[in-house]
């Protein structure tokens, strides 16, 4: 599967719209949930949920929405293998996968409307990983993680 999405229950109306999205450009992808504002949830137990998807080979992209897109990022850049970043400005959201390397991209609902999370989904998507400059900053990273991010 090429991609996943899921959220907690404050970032559920903005993922409803880009799972829409995603439908309408014909897009494969899994929708992890939450599926309701009702369906209370943890950030944290969702970024779990779908990054372990992505170690495990599941899926090559995730998307994360909750309020802000900061505490999705931050849970799940806690996992090895993980490069989160989070985006609210379209070139924040192609330079995260062109310059970094980024492997999930986190939104928050309360920081960008659904039109512009649209964008920032296709420019994030339609990003390749450029490697030349970025790929020794990209390798420094994969060190430190190795470093101080035991119990693979």
């Amino acid at each position: 599967m090429y991609l996943a999405i899921a959220s907690d229950h404050f970032g559920y109306p903005l993922k409803a719209v880009l799972v829409e999205h995603l439908k309408s450009k014909g897009v494969e992808f899994e929708d992890l949930g939450v599926f309701s504002e009702n369906e209370v949830v943890d950030y944290p137990d969702v970024a779990l949920k779908l990054c372990l998807g992505i170690r495990e080979g599941k899926y090559q992209y995730g998307v994360l929405v909750c309020g802000t897109g900061i505490g999705m990022a931050l849970a799940a850049n806690k996992i090895p293998g993980i490069y989160a970043a989070c985006a609210h400005d379209i070139y924040s959201a192609e330079r995260a996968k062109k310059s970094n390397n980024s492997n999930v991209l986190t939104l928050g609902r309360h920081i960008v409307g659904p039109e512009l999370a649209k964008m920032l989904l296709d420019a994030w998507l339609g990003s390749e990983f450029q490697g030349g400059r970025s790929l020794p900053k990209v390798e420094k990273i994969r060190e430190i993680e190795k470093k101080f991010m035991k119990g693979e």
